[in-house]
């Protein structure tokens, strides 16, 4: 299957980190295979070009949120876990029954109550979102520090 998401991937590191993507900031494809054979689940192409592509760039992959590495991926409540925020209140996943989907759409589950909440867009829809938000929010942050 070709590549749908992986340049869009790599293009956050020269977006947000203002340096060139290097081969460091992701996951060689053969140990990334190697890490999600073991988990004998099937992850969206999405996932596993956002890991490939990013898995190794920390200032990203633990951007206010905390995206898993590949080997603590699971299936929990039916879902797919792959992200969590600060205090563990909030975790993230696909449907189990959607991962064949290339690009499946977010859900959210609140830790304290275990309700599942539609995020009501896809992976890519999420992570290009999640940093504009995110980045945007420090860019606001160091000009209030500026004022």
């Amino acid at each position: 299957m070709s590549d749908m998401f992986l340049n869009n991937f790599r293009a956050l590191v020269a977006k947000y980190l203002d340096e060139p993507w290097q081969e460091a900031d992701g996951i060689p494809l053969a140990e990334l295979d190697e890490l999600l054979a073991g988990h004998n689940i099937t992850v969206p192409q999405v996932l596993r070009e956002f890991l490939h592509a990013l898995g190794g760039c920390e200032d990203l992959m633990e951007a206010y949120y905390y995206f898993w590495d590949p080997e603590e991926l699971e299936i929990e409540d039916g879902y797919l876990l792959f992200l969590e925020d600060e205090d563990e209140e909030f975790t993230w996943g696909f449907r189990a029954e959607q991962l064949a989907v290339p690009d499946p759409i977010v859900w959210r589950r609140n830790n304290a109550t275990g309700a599942w909440t539609s995020e009501d867009g896809t992976f890519s829809e999420f992570v290009f979102d999640m940093f504009d938000w995110v980045f945007s929010e420090d860019a606001d942050e160091e000009a209030d520090v500026d004022d």
